[in-house]
């Protein structure tokens, strides 16, 4: 019904440009400049609706979207999407590079199947290795708190997650997720939740980013200076030894 009144009000103007404003004239004394004013209002009127349809349609669309992706998940049929790629170094900041790097082989050392995911069945085993064996419901409990993009199992990132909640405060002191924080050898001074929170605020206030990054590239570049060191020292003194058997 709106959509007839708008067209008769759309063709009434198209005639009223063409006849001139002497044809705009009605018997009723409505003057040409009215009939304009009222075409305009009417059209002012239909570009609204029809932007309001378009964003409408848009919102439900991405609604649609996002509503197959999770049908997908749970069905197990979604497409897994592309890796985000991050810095742990910059965004997990409160932990200095030989943490991550200590988180990192841990997650390596339970990626039995070597695909740069933990899941239910590696995190199951990691626990019962740290002797905190859970049960399935809790297993996938664990997963569900930090598995940001909800395919079932833990990234590395999302296994970084784990100890950012920890430290931040933001895991329940009898969670399994707090469990394998405090049990795994990797020190974060985890010593109760606001404890490790202090630490970490102390630590952050002490040092800024950029200067206590460079301090551990070069720690760690010292550290390799001498382990090479210490493998010439080896060589020479086995070249020695032969050298001794030998004559």
């Amino acid at each position: 019904m709106a959509s007839e009144e708008l067209a008769q009000k759309l063709q009434r103007r198209l005639l009223l440009e063409e006849s001139g404003p002497a044809a705009g004239a009605e018997p009723g004394g409505g003057s040409g400049a009215e009939e304009e004013e009222a075409a305009a209002a009417a059209e002012e009127e239909g570009g609204g609706e029809a932007e309001r349809s378009c964003l409408t349609a848009n919102a439900d669309s991405e609604l649609s979207a996002k509503l197959s992706r999770r049908q997908d998940i749970h069905a197990g049929t979604a497409r897994p999407r592309q890796a985000k790629v991050f810095n742990p170094y910059t965004e997990f900041k409160e932990f200095s590079r030989r943490q991550i790097k200590d988180m990192e082989r841990m997650f390596r050392l339970y990626d039995s199947g070597r695909d740069g995911y933990i899941d239910l069945m590696e995190l199951k085993l990691m626990m019962e290795k740290l002797g905190a064996p859970q049960t399935h419901l809790g297993l996938k409990n664990m997963i569900k708190e930090v598995d940001e993009d909800f395919d079932g199992k833990l990234s590395f990132r999302e296994f970084l997650l784990i100890f950012h909640k920890a430290a931040a405060g933001e895991l329940e002191e009898d969670s399994g997720l707090m469990t394998l924080a405090k049990l795994s050898e990797i020190d974060v001074s985890i010593e109760g939740v606001k404890g490790a929170k202090n630490f970490f605020e102390a630590k952050v206030q002490a040092l800024s980013s950029a200067s206590k990054f460079e301090a551990e590239i070069k720690a760690e570049q010292d550290e390799r200076k001498r382990e090479e060191e210490e493998r010439r020292h080896r060589r020479a003194a086995f070249r020695e030894l032969k050298s001794a058997f030998s004559q």
